[in-house]
Order: structure tokens, then C-alpha cells, then sequence
């Protein structure tokens, strides 16, 4: 490729960060499940009624990691920065470079991480960056609809991965996710949140 044809590329680069910065996060939200919809399961990000719902019940004082799966263009990343305290950490783990891209350019905060990478790898992901287990887990993945065998992969790195007391925090529009949580969360607490497009379950899977 010749020197023109990088400089030309990489206008056209930018002048789509720059539009996609100008639309804002729905129109790369959008993007991102046109591409990858299996794995984003939704086609807007979720409502303000569910994520303060979905966030309501962490202790926030104890909270020294939040770990996000699929966080997409960061619905939930700034609400759990605003709760967390000093000195924690959140990381966020997207299977779409689309994704993480948006997030490590939106996102300038010294404790949020973003990693592109499975959800089934949390273990080695959080040990990467300096941690020995989570305290909270949330996840808006369509386990419905993953590939098989993922679905599993994830709840059971995510229960040895939380910290005794901790929770794996899961929001669907179906209730397939319980029926994977329950293989390993024997105490699961559930709700609804009808102010979301479309309505969604929520989990709260306890590692007591």
C-alpha cells in the first residue's frame, strides 16, 4: 500500500470517529449490533430505570473491582464510576474492538479499564491487571443466543472469580440466563423493570 493510499485510509478513519463522536453512542451502539447482533442482543442500550434498578443493591463501600461483560458503548460504565469509590476499579470485557475503541476514547477515568477479550476468560483478564477476584459481576450478554457451551464457560469463571459475598448482576429480556446462573448460584434474587425497551428481568446471583 502506498503513502497515499495510508494517508487516505487513515482520513477515512477518522473522519468516521469523527462522525460516529457526532451522532453519539446510539448511532455506535447501532453499529455494533448490525455487526455482531448475536452478541449484543439488543438494538438501543438499556434505559435509566435499569440500570439504577440493576445497581441498586451493590454495596458501593465494599467495592474494590465491578467487572463489566458486553458493555458496549458504556450505558452502565459512567453510573458505576459515579458509585465507586476511590480507590476501586472497574474493567470492561468486549468481544467488538468497535466497542472498546469508543470506550478507551469516551472514557478518562484512572480506574476503568477495557479489554477486548471473552467474558469466559475473566480469571486471566482480572489476574492481568493486578487483581485476585471481583466483587461484583454484571452482564447484559444474550446467553440465550451464545454459542454453545460460552454460556456456561461464563457463569462458571465469574463464580471463581467473585469474592465470597459478592454477586453476578444480569439484566435479559428472557429468563434463560437464570437456568445457567443456577447451576452455580444457589441464592438468586429477581425483578422486573418494565421502563426499558423492550422490558427486562433482572439477577442478582449471591456467591454467599
Amino acid at each position: 500500500m502506498s503513502g497515499t493510499e495510508l494517508a487516505r485510509k487513515s482520513a477515512v478513519t477518522r473522519a468516521k470517529r469523527r462522525l460516529e463522536d457526532k451522532l453519539g453512542p446510539w448511532a455506535v451502539f447501532f453499529k455494533g449490533f448490525v455487526q455482531h447482533p448475536v452478541m449484543v442482543g439488543s438494538i438501543i442500550p438499556s434505559s435509566r430505570f435499569t440500570i439504577n434498578r440493576m445497581l441498586s443493591r451493590t454495596d458501593w463501600d465494599r467495592c474494590k473491582l465491578f467487572v463489566e461483560y458486553g458493555p458496549g458503548v458504556g450505558t452502565f460504565c459512567q453510573p458505576v464510576l459515579d458509585r465507586l469509590r476511590p480507590d476501586g476499579a472497574l474493567i470492561v470485557i468486549d468481544t467488538n474492538p468497535l466497542y472498546i475503541d469508543y470506550l478507551n476514547r469516551t472514557i478518562h477515568d484512572p480506574r476503568f479499564t477495557a479489554v477486548l477479550g471473552s467474558a469466559a476468560d475473566v480469571e486471566t483478564i482480572i489476574k492481568d491487571h493486578g487483581h485476585d477476584g471481583a466483587d461484583y459481576i454484571l452482564s447484559g450478554l444474550p446467553f440465550s443466543t451464545l454459542p454453545d457451551g460460552i454460556g456456561p464457560a461464563i457463569v462458571d469463571g465469574t463464580h471463581k472469580v467473585l469474592r465470597p459475598g459478592g454477586a453476578f448482576l444480569v439484566y435479559q429480556f428472557s429468563a434463560a440466563a437464570r437456568d445457567f446462573m443456577a447451576k452455580k448460584f444457589e441464592r438468586i434474587d429477581s425483578d422486573f423493570e418494565p421502563l426499558n425497551i423492550l422490558p427486562c428481568k433482572l439477577f442478582w446471583g449471591h456467591k454467599d
